[in-house]
């Protein structure tokens, strides 16, 4: 066991707080603590009729015999044999009101083009590419992965494979070929959507010519649809007779009418996949139920939505963030939900606050990366905007260093929008723990409290709970994962072989004398780029792909606008010489194989690197070199002197 989940050691001292405004409060889902002190207590004490009570407010075509079955713990089931489908549940069920002509979807290209989708115009696509799927053999269960740009075809087809129990697998459209072949293999995906380009700082992403060198090996794959967004496009987009069809093309005179498919809660809604600490991408199973239920409810009180809200998550749907946060959860809620395609630079770094004024966002949703970048770009930037629609503001993907936090808040928000700062993950499906805005006084880079149902505790190595060690949720939860795609065992082994009964999120926390969380990251290999959450072992083992490299040591460190980068120990095969510009073909390498945002920092060649006796790299001594820490326990070490050469090569490099 690394030394470093023995004890989590905690440096952070934060005494602040900040109450929410009154006239927040006044008009609350969720007005004072005493409102959710007293629903915090129901839905821990009585959580079959709480969760009822929320899945209630939703369509069902079919009643639940049963809220919550455990006897086959840990794969929980949730509403069991209720028929729902949460397609419906986003589009259908708003349309016999006022609410079908009220924008769903307001769209901004990089390139400043623009258009707003009604929920009546929204239902009329999503039934409409439904049938297409259909006419091309897509039915209940099979997979289908999406390879697209932030445009609104990206939500009308994980809405459309809902509609049809077909299962999505959306890929972050920064990922290599290989990459996409991992997850398409896995899923054994039968179809591809993607787009001829995408815009990205002014430059257009040949997203087809990547997903036709991807999927060369994967029979599985019988079409792809392609989006036609890359206009001027300069790469050539080559269609394949009778594989590929052209979006526009196949929906063109398609009728717009598709009845949702009755959907048992259990059955398979998606499947998004994250790094392990194995090197191999994990297929995050959720469900449609649970899952519909949790982010719907989250969404509503988490981010206290109202009708009149502009909602804006700036989140690409690639990832968790966007799927329960920018489709399922706000969309259930009936809000209109802003997308925007490019970079938060483009063409100057006041891009964001530009549209925040356009559109007059009033809740805006982002990352601690994000916020970082902007801090460091300026305040002039977003003072060149008038940024008075906005009344509430969001952090997600990371913790939020205070300082960070202060800045959001003061020239952000102008010290009058309540924070809520998140805590969750892909495998929990929706936010644990979380300020409510009209509720909770916040404290700088604290997630503060558990939502409604969530029992959370901090625990030792040995399951006593302690001030401070390793972030534990002691019950089942309807938005939580069902598994890992064809791997039950490592499921079970994953999430919830360390404590008997509780899941295991593995981040570090501690709880302060008010109950609060704050989170410590994480307690394993797994490194946080911007957000994104990367296996060291898949980094090493893309490394050693390389004809040049024997061995592979890849850590995270510390970095004030990405939250963490990327430093990589190197060692090399016998005759083979280490030079700057082979250090900058591997960090091109990393890019091709992974995608430019895992480019490593740096990268230290080295004859060796610190091992066990056993074989294994000491990550946490080369994170100690790297961060000039004082070195910690050589004595397992193969060859301790090892260390001391690495340490002498890095401080000169």
């Amino acid at each position: 066991m690394d030394q470093r989940t023995k004890k989590i050691e905690t440096v952070l001292a934060e005494d602040r707080q900040f109450h929410p405004p009154e006239a927040f409060s006044r008009q609350a889902h969720i007005p004072s603590m005493e409102e959710y002190a007293k629903l915090y207590k129901k839905s821990i004490h009585n959580p079959v009729s709480f969760w009822e009570s929320v899945a209630n407010e939703l369509v069902w075509f079919q009643k639940w015999d049963k809220a919550l079955e455990e006897s086959e713990a840990p794969f929980y089931k949730w509403f069991v044999n209720g028929k729902t489908n949460i397609s419906y549940n986003c589009l259908d069920r708003h349309l016999d009101s006022a609410l079908r002509n009220k924008a769903a979807i307001i769209w901004e290209g990089e390139a400043g083009d623009q258009r707003t989708l009604t929920y009546s115009q929204l239902h009329k696509q999503v039934c409409r590419f439904a049938n297409v799927l259909k006419k091309l053999g897509i039915g209940r269960g099979d997979r289908v992965a999406i390879y697209l740009p932030m445009v609104p075809e990206l939500v009308i087809s994980t809405l459309a494979c809902a509609r049809l129990g077909a299962v999505h697998s959306v890929i972050f459209a920064g990922f290599s070929a290989e990459a996409i072949r991992d997850r398409v293999l896995d899923c054994e995906a039968k179809l591809v959507i993607t787009a001829d380009g995408g815009w990205r700082r002014g430059n257009i992403l040949p997203l087809k010519n990547i997903v036709d060198e991807a999927i060369q090996d994967c029979a599985c794959v019988k079409h792809i649809i392609v989006v036609k967004r890359g206009e001027n496009d300069p790469f050539p987009c080559h269609m394949k007779e009778g594989r590929d069809y052209w979006y526009h093309d196949i929906i063109d005179g398609v009728s717009a009418e598709c009845a949702a498919v009755p959907m048992d809660s259990e059955a398979m809604l998606f499947l998004l996949y994250t790094s392990g600490t194995t090197g191999k991408p994990k297929g995050i199973i959720h469900t449609t139920g649970g899952y519909m239920v949790y982010t719907y409810i989250t969404a509503k009180y988490v981010f206290d939505l109202k009708p009149q809200d502009v909602y804006w998550c700036t989140a690409d749907i690639g990832w968790v963030t966007g799927h329960s946060y920018t489709v399922y959860g706000p969309l259930t809620n009936a809000a209109t939900v802003l997308i925007y395609e490019g970079a938060p630079n483009w063409p100057d770094k006041g891009r964001f606050w530009k549209m925040v004024e356009e559109h007059a966002v009033t809740i805006f949703y982002t990352a601690p990366t994000a916020i970082r970048s902007f801090m460091k770009w300026g305040d002039e930037w977003p003072n060149k905007y008038n940024l008075s629609s906005l009344r509430l503001l969001g952090t997600v993907g990371e913790s939020i260093n205070p300082e960070a936090w202060i800045w959001y808040h003061q020239t952000i928000g102008k010290g009058r929008c309540p924070i809520v700062d998140t805590w969750w993950q892909t495998e929990t499906g929706g936010i644990m723990l979380t300020p409510l805005p009209g509720a909770t006084s916040t404290k700088p880079g604290s997630a503060t409290l558990p939502f409604f149902g969530i029992e959370a505790a901090v625990l030792s190595e040995e399951g006593k709970e302690a001030e401070a060690g390793i972030l534990a949720i002691c019950r089942p939860w309807p938005g939580m994962l069902r598994g890992i795609y064809g791997d039950s065992q490592r499921y079970k082994q994953t999430y919830w072989s360390k404590w008997p009964g509780k899941y295991f999120p593995g981040d570090g926390a501690k709880k302060d004398k008010d109950g609060y969380y704050w989170i410590l990251g994480r307690i394993d290999d797994v490194v946080n780029i911007a957000g994104h959450r990367i296996g060291t072992a898949e980094l090493e083992s893309v490394f050693v792909e390389h004809e040049s490299v024997a061995e592979a040591g890849v850590i995270g460190i510390d970095h004030e606008i990405k939250g963490q980068c990327l430093v990589c120990f190197i060692s090399l095969k016998e005759g083979r010489q280490a030079t700057e510009s082979l250090a900058e073909e591997l960090k091109e390498w990393i890019a091709k194989k992974i995608g430019r945002f895992a480019m490593p920092e740096k990268i230290i060649f080295a004859a060796d690197l610190p091992k066990t006796r056993s074989g294994k790299i000491m990550r946490r001594l080369l994170r100690d070199i790297a961060s000039g820490r004082a070195l910690g326990n050589v004595t397992t070490l193969a060859d301790a002197n090892v260390v001391e050469q690495l340490k002498k090569k890095y401080e000169e490099d």
